[in-house]
């Protein structure tokens, strides 16, 4: 028997949301399931002059004068059975966030990315990176 939305006895599980996680390894952000994705690689923008000497392996990590890294989001993807329940902008979401809290710019190389996501999420448009790197990073 089915029951009404505004039935308080329903004993449907309220869905949780999708968790969103960090894949170093492959350069990506993926649900737990590793089905829907933000595919991204790291690229060096500008003049390397030279590295930190305790520089580690970690690009991110890395601090170089003269250069900067941005974070190149090169495609998304839902799989067909998840598409409408905001996965992409989620993915996004999590991306935009880490690339802030690394001081990285954005090259917005996805359609979805760049048509659809910043328009609706105007916010990110100072991470975008327009050919300059910022002085601020």
């Amino acid at each position: 028997m089915a029951k009404r939305a505004d039935d308080d006895s329903s004993t449907v599980e309220e869905a949780r949301p999708p968790v969103i996680v960090w894949n170093k390894e492959r350069e990506r952000f993926e649900t737990e399931d590793k089905e829907a994705f933000l595919q991204y690689h790291l690229r060096g923008v500008g003049l390397v002059v030279a590295a930190a000497a305790d520089s580690c392996d970690d690009p991110e990590q890395e601090k170089r004068e003269g250069a900067a890294v941005v974070m190149d989001m090169v495609h998304t993807y839902v799989p067909r059975s998840k598409r409408g329940m905001g996965l992409a902008a989620l993915l996004c979401d999590a991306a935009f966030a880490h690339a802030q809290r690394h001081s990285m710019l954005v090259i917005p190389t996805c359609s979805y990315v760049s048509d659809t996501y910043l328009p609706r999420n105007p916010a990110w448009n100072s991470l975008v990176y327009n050919g300059e790197p910022k002085a601020s990073m």
